[in-house]
């Protein structure tokens, strides 16, 4: 009864979340990227980069003369994707690299991969995901959600921080954009059972991942703060786009989906625009901690601005991943 019980309520509190964010769509423009300056060089990588919203990123950043590493587990569409970019573009540089966000053991192979080119780091998007995929577990026993969206993003910045720092400098701050959701709202956290394995449901182990994503945003960049280090952290909502992500939605919903995606989705360009915007924006130099969403500062849910809650999961995190607690 209970296990049922919770999948209604997250099933509910999804939907309405999504219901909200149609509503704002509908009403509203989607955000239109200033003219942003060129990059020269910068070295960044985009996890996902090569479909979807990730793609568009990707494509952007390359255009403004960036350096992009497209991280990925499909080689062969990862290769194709720096192929049409190279084809498309002029400027900047492109090129994949392996990276199966499941795997910490992968997360810690890129990471010593990257390392060995000797390349600085000056962006990390942390955009690739999953949603609302059956319950499955990741090779190292974590529910899929949870050890794909948050878990692995959570190791990959960690390990990469060191870079990221000696990157960044006054005035020239690192980056790291991390990709929410709205879903975040309606997202309960249980310490004691991340993994839904008393009862699990998709539908709050997506919310909970996007959840747990602003949590360790919001203490990373207080703990870089204290420490003066020239990088910023900021989590960005691309509202409802139309994309892969939902194709696990159930055949109803798909259905109920199609007629309103042309109309009130967006494509993945205005989706990737305010993540673009965060990597590159001069006036976000040096301005971290903000939820930003369709180009704006917006209030996420009370319970992600918990700093309790933000230092227990941070310690949980390095425990699941077996890094020391700094």
């Amino acid at each position: 009864m209970w296990w049922l019980l919770h999948c209604i309520l997250g099933f509910i509190r999804l939907y309405l979340d999504g219901v909200k964010v149609l509503l704002y769509q509908l009403f509203n423009r989607s955000f239109t990227l200033p003219d942003l300056p060129k990059q020269n060089g910068k070295v960044a990588i985009v996890t996902g980069g090569a479909r979807g919203i990730g793609y568009e990123i990707s494509r952007h950043l390359v255009s403004l003369d960036m350096h992009v590493v497209i991280a990925g587990n499909d080689e062969q569409k990862g290769l194709a994707t720096v192929k049409k970019i190279q084809e498309e573009l002029n400027q900047g540089k492109v090129e994949f690299m392996y990276l199966d966000l499941a795997s910490l053991t992968s997360v810690r192979q890129f990471v010593q991969r990257y390392k060995a080119k000797g390349l600085p780091l000056h962006i990390l998007v942390n955009n690739a995901g999953v949603m609302l995929v059956p319950e499955r577990r990741t090779e190292d026993g974590f529910e899929l959600h949870f050890g794909l969206n948050y878990l692995g993003h959570f190791l990959l910045t960690v390990l990469l921080l060191d870079v990221l720092k000696k990157s960044g400098k006054p005035g020239k701050f690192s980056r790291i954009i991390i990709m929410s959701s709205a879903s975040h709202y309606g997202g309960r956290l249980t310490l004691d059972d991340l993994q839904g394995r008393m009862c699990y449901s998709a539908h709050g182990a997506y919310a909970q991942s996007k959840l747990a994503l602003l949590l360790f945003s919001y203490h990373l960049q207080n703990q870089l703060w204290v420490r003066g280090d020239p990088v910023t952290v900021n989590a960005v909502d691309p509202g409802m786009v139309d994309t892969a992500l939902y194709d696990n939605l159930s055949s109803l919903a798909k259905l109920a989906k199609k007629p309103f995606a042309k109309l009130l989705f967006r494509t993945p360009a205005e989706g990737a625009s305010t993540a673009i915007y965060s990597a590159a924006a001069s006036e976000l130099e040096g301005i971290g901690g903000l939820y930003l969403y369709n180009g704006r500062k917006t209030e996420s849910s009370a319970l992600s601005y918990d700093e309790r809650l933000q230092s227990k999961m941070w310690k949980e995190s390095c425990a699941l991943v077996g890094l020391q607690q700094n």
